[in-house]
């Protein structure tokens, strides 16, 4: 079934946690657009590589020139991938090279999607924005609140690597419902928490009163009688749909925005 492994060459625990780390910190050191993530992936698996082909120079190069290629995924969820892969090896030595190749292909563009969803999305957004706001309102507990989620998510990537060791390809393949069933579920609790952010995070108001005859209508207070918070729910919506637009990034509806805000404060419309 493959080469069998003296008590030498085994993977120790110590030998995953240090991958581990050499991953989660060197994973994308290296990022280019021609392989991407291919060197921190070598990079990781390298003692693994080792300690399965060292005395196999020939295979041992081979599979460095294997995990060198096209490499990309969630920086995050790239942990568990070369968890399973590093157990398929030990098991199956060079006869599972193709096999790696497919799993690699097939893992990393499925698993980007969900990390970047529950990640990059989800859990910066409902951290990130609760942090900023306690910061705004001047209280160190927002700082500390986002170095404990950063500390927290860097932790739990930790565990990714010796749990896809341990479950295989099983894992991924029971949790793929379960994964997606929760990203959806995490994406509308962002989506509420950012709601909710919105009238404290931005702070916009329509000063500007009408008079006519001795009668006054102050625009804000029809503005609130109609929803609270829209105009800072306007902005936001806005932002969004600039963001969408072809030939619109973030920097120039910053600059929009900016020019924007001023425009409408020199006229009294925005304050």
């Amino acid at each position: 079934m493959g080469m069998n492994n003296t008590v030498d060459n085994k993977i120790t625990k110590k030998d995953l946690t240090k991958m581990s780390w050499r991953y989660i910190l060197g994973s994308q050191l290296n990022w280019n657009y021609e392989r991407m993530m291919s060197s921190g992936y070598l990079y990781a698996i390298l003692p693994a590589l080792k300690k399965i082909y060292g005395d196999k120079p020939e295979q041992y190069k081979d599979m460095m020139e294997t995990h060198n290629q096209f490499f990309n995924t969630n920086a995050n969820f790239g942990n568990l991938i070369l968890g399973i892969d590093i157990a398929i090896e030990e098991q199956d030595g060079y006869e599972s090279k193709e096999t790696i190749v497919a799993l690699k292909t097939a893992l990393m563009g499925s698993l980007a999607g969900v990390g970047d969803s529950l990640f990059h999305v989800i859990w910066g957004t409902i951290f990130g924005s609760i942090s900023a706001s306690l910061a705004q309102q001047g209280s160190s507990a927002g700082v500390i609140m986002w170095i404990v989620a950063n500390m927290i998510l860097m932790y739990g990537r930790s565990l990714l690597l010796p749990l896809g060791y341990k479950q295989g390809v099983k894992l991924v393949t029971t949790l793929k419902d379960k994964l997606t069933s929760f990203t959806n579920a995490a994406t509308v609790l962002g989506i509420t928490v950012i709601g909710a952010l919105i009238p404290t995070v931005v702070r916009a108001t329509v000063p500007y009163v009408y008079e006519n005859q001795g009668v006054e209508l102050v625009l804000q207070d029809t503005v609130d009688a109609i929803m609270p918070g829209l105009v800072p729910a306007a902005l936001v919506g806005l932002t969004y749909w600039m963001l969408g637009r072809k030939g619109l990034n973030s920097t120039r509806v910053i600059w929009i925005i900016l020019i924007l805000s001023i425009v409408l404060r020199s006229l009294n419309i925005l304050a």
